[in-house]
This record gives structure tokens, sequence and C-alpha cells, in this order.
């Protein structure tokens, strides 16, 4: 038997182990660049996250495709500018004019109406305001701007942000946050302004689905809604490749097209909270 001194025992052990890492840091590399290959990144309003409706829609449409949806839910506002910086390869939003002008600029695909709910007041239930039986939203707007009632705005640029702010507009009232003390910008979340609303005993102005998710309603409720100027539509885009080199555009391709499918549209149809129907499927041809 032939005698190998322990240093070149040592080396060839040491080289072996090298060899082993090398085979496991290649195929983790690999299993990353895969993983990272099938996945996208959606750019997103926080209502539907809130909601609940991705951690329902998703699942269903990855053991569908194979393809990994990952959600960044931010406003509206935030939410298109991170994918006019490129950081994002499919948008879902709820501001239908700057979800044109961002198709318009270059940026999008094409716009398509994916699904609708609405807007709802919000308010303590023994509502100091009076707005409770009101007929109209600009009615409601009006006697709280009156009556400077303390009111809860989400202040962030969201889609709910702006289509509040144009009901203040069209009420003939145009509350500063700072300067009006009764009305009080959060600058977060739905979920978080929602949270300050019930604290404050505020009005507040709210998508109904986050509404209808939300957990800590304490004494609020909804005390107007039904008004044809609080329906909320929600729009997709496939962020486009020509601005965005770097858009996986085959999988967010995909992923649209599933959501304005029927199986797509029967899943968003079949999400319910507390048995009610939070989101009603309205595709139609891109705008």
């Amino acid at each position: 038997m032939k005698y190998w001194p322990k240093r070149f025992m040592l080396t060839v052990m040491l080289s072996i182990q090298a060899s082993l890492f090398g085979i496991v840091a290649l195929a983790m590399t690999t299993s990353n660049s895969m993983a990272s290959d099938n996945s996208i990144i959606l750019q997103s309003t926080t209502s539907t996250q809130n909601s609940g409706l991705y951690d329902y829609l998703l699942p269903l449409f990855t053991a569908d495709s194979g393809i990994i949806v990952r959600v960044v839910a931010v406003g509206t506002g935030q939410a298109i500018t991170n994918a006019r910086r490129c950081d994002g390869d499919v948008l879902i939003v709820h501001s239908t004019d700057d979800e044109i002008a961002f198709v318009t600029a270059g940026y999008g695909v094409a716009r398509h109406d994916l699904m609708y709910n609405d807007f709802v007041i919000l308010g303590p239930a023994d509502d100091p305001a009076g707005i409770a039986g009101l007929n109209t939203a600009l009615e409601a707007f009006r006697k709280l701007g009156a009556g400077q009632n303390i009111f809860a705005s989400r202040g962030d640029n969201s889609g709910t942000h702006k289509a509040e702010k144009r009901l203040w507009g069209q009420s003939g009232f145009a509350p500063i946050s700072g300067a009006d003390e009764w009305y009080r910008e959060t600058g977060a979340s739905m979920g978080a302004t929602l949270n300050f609303a019930v604290q404050t005993d505020a009005y507040v102005f709210s998508d109904r689905a986050t509404w209808l998710a939300f957990g800590n309603k304490n004494n609020h409720q909804i005390l107007l809604e039904g008004d044809p100027v609080l329906f909320n539509q929600y729009g997709v885009i496939t962020v486009s490749q020509s601005a965005c080199p770097q858009t996986k555009t085959s999988a967010a391709t995909i992923f649209t097209n599933w959501l304005l499918s029927p199986a797509g549209q029967n899943a968003i149809a079949s999400y319910k909270n507390t048995g009610e129907q939070l989101f009603f499927p309205n595709a139609k041809p891109a705008n």
C-alpha cells in the first residue's frame, strides 16, 4: 500500500471541497436565475392588496402558468411613477386619466378596463355632520366642509386621494391640511388612514373593498354610498419594452391576458369577503 503524505491528502480534500462548493453555488445561481426569469413585478394600488384579492388571485394564475407575480403595493400615483422608472412589468391602478397618459407617453403597451367597485363615505355612527340620508356625495362634501367636521384624507396622490380631491373641488371647497385644522392628511395607505379615522372619530373617503376587509371598524360605518360619481374603475397595463428594455414582456403579457380572459375575470368575480363580492370584472378592448 502506497503512503501518501498528509499535506498531499489535505490538498486533495480541499480541492474536492472547493469543487463541491462550486457545484452548489452554480446550482443556486441557476435556480435564482430561473426564478428571476419566471417572475414578474406588479406595481399596484394598495386597495387590491389590502382587500386580499391578490392572496386569492395570484396563486390561481401561478398554478395555471408557472409564473410568479411579486406585488409592490403603493398608492396609484407612486405605482405609476415606479413603472415610469421601469421598476415593474405590469401596472394595476385606478386613475383612468393617468393610466391613459402613461400609455400615451409610451410607457405602456395598452390600457384595459379590468374591474370596478365603488367608493364610500364613512364616519362615526352618531354622524355629527348629519350626512347619512343625503342623496349625493357632493352634498355630503359640502356639509362636511361647511361644518368643518374632522376629515381624514390619505394625502398620498393615490387613486382614492385623487377621487376625493376631485369631489372636494366640485363641492366648492379646497381644504388644505395644516391650514384647515379639521382636514387631516395622513400621507399613508388606506388601511392606515382608516385606523386614524376610527381613532379620531373622523369622516373618511374609502374604496369599499378595503373597508370590507378592514378589521378595526369600531363604531364607524358607511354613511353614503350608491352615487354614480363614486364609481371606481381599475385598469391593467403591460409596461412597454420599448420604454423599459428589461421588462419581461412575454410573462407580463401572459398575466395581463389571463386577467382579461374568462378564467381571470371569473376568478375576480368569485372573490368575496364576508360573503360580499368586492370587485366586478368588466374587461373590454383597450382604450
